[in-house]
Order: structure tokens, then sequence, then C-alpha cells
């Protein structure tokens, strides 16, 4: 699934063609997966200039110019493609913008992707949690968010309301690089490991960047960040840290690798003005 760095790759990549663009039509081949409406959302957005692209979390967003917006969610395979005249290849083509200039084409092969209208910028970033490469999020306000759930710290990075933009791929990265156990619980860890998993996170996304995102099991096959995962998708083979095999689990329904040997679990602190009973 393409998560924050795929998303990020990609309104770079269209960026320069669509904004400032004015949208003359929309139309979907797919009208189940548009918001309100195919017709609600083509009515709203004729007429309106594209303005400067934003990304927020694994979500992509296209500002209009009377202030409204137009997110984009890539689902588990979805792609977003300006072409200046209609391609020849147009299987898997769910939904196109036709624009002053140009087109701006989506496809998706496995139909999770989604495309919705909202009123305000703030409406399009409703429901998610910080972006985790907003400048303005520090280490002390990413920890403060994990530790408000017991949920194995896997899954709590997956909650797109408390952190927005990583998923499965970059989790079990930026665990691997903090040396925690996927299946600990995110109120257990100490300030000092969960500074130490947002330094994870922010290295691993912006590597990821860097390498124009990771091609694995989606159609953008620009990415060079899948020769360079430590943990992900090597179930078995062994840790580059320290050889022991990387090992795999299920949590939540997600898949997850991990070193059992570099990411040993641990006991829950104790919480401040406690100790713990010895025996004898």
């Amino acid at each position: 699934m393409p998560e924050l760095p795929e998303v990020e790759c990609t309104r770079r990549r269209i960026a320069p063609d669509v904004e400032g663009r004015r949208i003359l039509e929309f139309a979907s081949l797919w009208p189940r997966k548009v918001f309100p409406s195919e017709g609600e959302l083509s009515r709203r957005v004729q007429g309106q200039k594209i303005r400067p692209l934003q990304r927020h979390g694994k979500r992509l967003i296209l500002p209009l110019s009377d202030g409204s917006a137009v997110t984009v969610h890539l689902g588990m395979s979805g792609n977003l493609e300006f072409h200046r005249h209609p391609p020849r290849e147009q299987r898997h083509l769910r939904a196109m913008f036709s624009l002053s200039r140009g087109k701006l084409l989506f496809f998706d092969a496995r139909k999770f992707g989604r495309i919705e209208w909202h009123p305000s910028l703030e409406a399009a970033r409703a429901g998610l949690g910080p972006d985790a490469l907003d400048p303005a999020l520090t280490a002390s306000a990413f920890g403060s968010a994990l530790a408000k759930t017991r949920r194995p710290v896997k899954s709590a990075l997956l909650d797109q309301s408390l952190v927005a933009g990583v998923g499965n791929i970059y989790s079990d990265e930026a665990l691997f690089h903090a040396r925690i156990h996927p299946l600990a619980p995110a109120s257990s860890l100490t300030p000092a490991r969960l500074a130490r998993l947002f330094r994870a996170v922010r290295a691993v996304l912006r590597a990821s960047v860097c390498r124009q995102g990771t091609s694995i099991d989606w159609v953008w096959p620009g990415g060079r960040m899948q020769h360079h995962l430590l943990v992900y998708g090597r179930t078995g083979e062994p840790c580059a840290r320290c050889g022991a095999a990387i090992r795999h689990l299920v949590i939540g329904q997600r898949s997850c690798h991990f070193c059992a040997r570099c990411q040993p679990p641990r006991t829950p602190r104790t919480p401040q003005g406690h100790r713990r009973r010895t025996s004898g």
C-alpha cells in the first residue's frame, strides 16, 4: 500500500503539471469510490483552479480556488498520472480530471482508492493526527500520542488518528531501527524509547522519499527503497544486524516482520513512585 513517501513522491511528480490549471470536467469509471457522488463532485470542482498540492499523511490534497479541496486516497494500488494527451493504455483507469491543459488520471487496479470533495482544507484533514514529517511535530508530542494506548506499538503506529503517514512497511522498519518489539504496549514505552522511535520513523520516511518510495505490490515502478528494507518482506532471511532469522507474525490482521534478537520483548516499565516486588 502506498504510504507517506509514495504519496509525497506522487505529489512532487504531478505538481508542476497540474498546479494553476483549471478543472474543466471530472468523470469517473468507478463512481462508487467518488464522494459525495460523481455528479456532486463534478459540479463542485468544475471551473476551479488547482492551488499548490498538499499532502497530509497518506492523503493527497488538491486545494481549489474557492477554498474547498479534493482528497485522493491511493488505497492499495492507486496512482495519479498527468498526461497532455489521453494515453493509449487505459487499463485500470478509474477517474479523470480534464484540465485547461492536459488530464490528471487516476489508475487503481484493486479499486480500494477513493476521491472525495471537502468544503475546506480543514475538512480534508479531518480525522487525521499530525503528519509524521511535519516540522512542527516534536518527539514529545509523538510520544504523548502513542502513550495514550495500550495497544501493541505496531498497531499504534498504523492508527492514522494518532500520527498520519506510517503504514505496514515503514512501521516494521522504524521499529527495527529503534530496537522495539512490535507487540510492546505503546503505553509501556519509556519517553526515551518513544523519542528513539520518533527519530527512527522520521529517518525511514525521509530515506524512502529520497529513494522515490518502495515499489512493492503496487503499480508505480519507480521506487528504490525496496532494496534497502531490513525486515519488511524478509521472513526467514538473516538479520542484517545480528544474523538471526527475520520473523513474521500477524498483529490486528496486519503482517509484521521483526528480529527477535535485536527487538527483544521487555518488561513493562514500573509507574514512577512504585517498586517491583521481589520474591524472598
